[in-house]
């Protein structure tokens, strides 16, 4: 129950870390700031948070002219998706020593 607990938190953490960088990202866009990295806010999304990255792009109507971030993001998810259809549909087993 821990290990299922851990794994929601973290992936809890990180869309609502994509979620606010990008209204970050954007708030920092109106102001002619210093602006977060594109490679940053597709590494969070890399990494686990898709959903909340996808989220705020819409949201906050910020990226969305980017072809990459319109059709990345949603590769990114998709392929995560995938991922974790074949890990819980799969025979194989994991054992720690």
């Amino acid at each position: 129950m821990d290990v299922i607990l851990t794994i929601v938190g973290y992936f809890a953490i990180l869309n609502i870390l994509g979620l606010a960088l990008m209204g970050i990202d954007k708030w920092k866009a109106r102001k002619g700031a210093f602006r977060i990295p594109e490679a940053t806010l597709f590494i969070i999304a890399l990494i686990g948070g898709s959903v909340g990255s996808i989220l705020g792009m819409y949201l906050f109507r910020h990226k969305t002219r980017h072809w990459y971030f319109v059709f990345g993001m949603p590769a990114i998810l998709l392929l995560q998706l995938a991922a974790v259809y074949v890990l819980t549909h799969s025979s194989l087993t994991f054992q720690i020593m």
